[in-house]
């Protein structure tokens, strides 16, 4: 492929990560071909200023692709730019919903180099940092029930152990549509990043569709958590505190358990065990099965997607499915507390849906909901390290440590804000 060539495939590239391809038919392949170019968006700009100076000192100078090089290179910069805003955002997003004293709750205060893009990681965003040199281990392949594989569990912790009274913990549920996917894949820079902080990480597997239909996705995420519940301790954590998170169709069954702790229909065997956390930070979430936000892309997904391969069922013949899945239609005063992550480009799942579960979080619910809206970020944005996911993992961890610290003094967030007062609880 000759250097036009090479510049003209990059200039496509950029273009739809800065502006994706509109409408459901693209939404995949503009996912597809936007994620990888905007998360290394400094690879590309890197490779294209190499490739740009090699043809300059061979004495090739078409003015054609020295101006697609130019125009691409601009966009890639602007990239760049985009992601680097992603900590200011999710740190201004912190601020604002939890006070800007929420960082007196933190055992250290950040620096501008928290907030701030890391380069190292970058170098090989998708190497596996070794274990030891991390500061955690990993327990792989433990069974919360007795399904096999899908009903099994890895769990992170800090290798230089934990402190007396047990660790926080969090549960990490994986994406990929309800159909595919495995606990070892998906949030890994967080999930290594917490465990190496003092937290116990435990990523589940869960039972796939169509297979094997809705519900029975959740029902495992609940029976896993009330392993948590039972059996963490053995491991380090406090079952006491057990916060949750996942991306996409993760985030989708993260917020759901979050909203229906003790739903009784969805706990089938262990009808009375807990399945409450303390909080919920779901990713890219899918947040209405049923259409009730009337947006077309919404509908077209239950139609196309949800009822043939996931409810296994059509929404004019059982709409009440639809709606009990739908995390958005479950949410009550008790609701936990929320940190709700999304990309403004994301092509799998708009925007629109999020905002409207925020707004609706933040209507009926009487704790905290904190919402970032980072400009430029596609879907699974925080696969591998990249200087939008590693600002993002430093954002999760303050608000968790907030959250976590601020549940051990016994403070409510109202009071937690403005005067701190022991709760009488």
């Amino acid at each position: 492929m000759g250097f036009l060539r090479r510049r003209l495939v990059t200039a496509a590239l950029t273009a739809n990560a800065i502006r994706p391809l509109p409408g459901f038919r693209f939404g995949i392949p503009a996912f597809v071909a936007g994620w990888l170019s905007g998360e290394l968006a400094p690879h590309l700009l890197a490779l294209t200023a190499a490739d740009t100076a090699a043809q300059l000192a061979r004495g090739r100078r078409d003015p054609r692709a020295l101006a697609v090089a130019g125009a691409s290179a601009a966009g890639l910069a602007f990239l760049v730019a985009q992601a680097r805003r992603a900590g200011d955002v999710a740190e201004d997003a912190l601020a604002e919903a939890l006070g800007p004293g929420y960082r007196d709750q933190l055992e250290t205060q950040p620096t501008p180099a928290d907030v701030a893009a890391g380069w190292r990681p970058l170098v090989n965003p998708f190497r596996l940092t070794r274990q030891a040199r991390a500061g955690f281990v990993v327990e792989r392949d433990i069974a919360y029930n007795d399904r096999g594989r899908r009903g099994r569990l890895d769990v992170y912790r800090p290798a230089g152990g934990v402190p007396d009274g047990g660790a926080p913990v969090l549960v990490q549920v994986h994406g990929g549509a309800w159909t595919v996917g495995s606990k070892e894949r998906q949030a890994l820079p967080l999930m290594r990043h917490l465990a190496s902080r003092g937290w116990v990480c435990v990523a589940v597997n869960y039972r796939l569709a169509p297979r094997h239909p809705f519900p029975a996705q959740v029902i495992d995420v609940k029976q896993a958590i009330a392993w948590v519940k039972e059996h963490i301790g053995e491991h380090g954590g406090d079952p006491s505190y057990v916060a949750i998170t996942g991306g996409s169709a993760g985030g989708h069954l993260c917020a759901l358990a979050a909203l229906t702790a003790g739903d009784r229909s969805w706990q089938p065997g262990f009808e009375d065990a807990d399945t409450s956390v303390r909080c919920a930070v779901p990713h890219y979430g899918v947040y209405d099965f049923a259409g009730a936000t009337g947006l077309r892309s919404v509908e077209l997904m239950r139609d196309r997607f949800l009822g043939p391969q996931v409810l296994r069922t059509r929404f004019s013949e059982e709409p009440d499915v639809f709606e009990a899945a739908s995390p958005i239609l479950r949410i009550i005063a008790d609701a936990p507390d929320f940190f709700v992550l999304h990309g403004t480009v994301d092509t799998m799942v708009g925007v629109d849906q999020a905002r409207e579960f925020v707004r609706r979080l933040r209507d009926r619910s009487d704790h905290s909901v904190v919402y970032a809206e980072l400009p430029g970020a596609q879907h699974a944005f925080d696969t591998f390290a990249s200087i939008r996911s590693t600002q993002v993992v430093r954002a999760i961890d303050r608000y968790l440590h907030w959250h976590w610290n601020t549940w051990r003094a016994g403070l409510d967030h109202d009071d937690q804000v403005d005067d701190p007062q022991p709760r009488d609880d």
